[in-house]
């Protein structure tokens, strides 16, 4: 079984996946459906560039851009990601209601906007 799971670990970093995001694309969004909270970087911009999911859930970027991009809060609040080569992914847990303004630090015309709901 743990020979299993190494190959499983092996396999999933070669790939470029992250268990945090594997988690967050099976998770059970209720009436969102699956991969509803996805956002993904391509040419140089946010897509979609306006989301709006429920706290708790968990919010995926996937870059598939061939240039690095980071995703960075305007007020920090949330915790910044590093620079994301082509298709790595990062995961955030949307947190209280309100609406959280975002931003590529490499590609400050880069912006998004978060709407986190009850």
């Amino acid at each position: 079984m743990n020979r299993l799971v190494s190959k499983i670990t092996i396999a999933a970093l070669l790939s470029g996946f992250s268990f945090s995001a594997l988690a967050g694309e099976t998770k059970d969004t209720g009436s969102s459906g699956a991969g509803q909270n996805k956002i993904e970087i391509k040419d140089f911009a946010f897509n979609p560039q306006t989301i709006t999911v429920k706290s708790g859930e968990k919010i995926i970027w996937i870059n598939r851009d061939e240039e690095p991009h980071t995703v960075v809060s305007v007020g920090k609040q949330f915790k910044k990601s590093t620079a994301l080569d082509t298709d790595q992914t990062y995961t955030i847990v949307a947190g209280a209601p309100g609406t959280y303004s975002y931003f590529c630090s490499v590609h400050p015309k880069m912006t998004g906007t978060i709407v986190v709901e009850k």
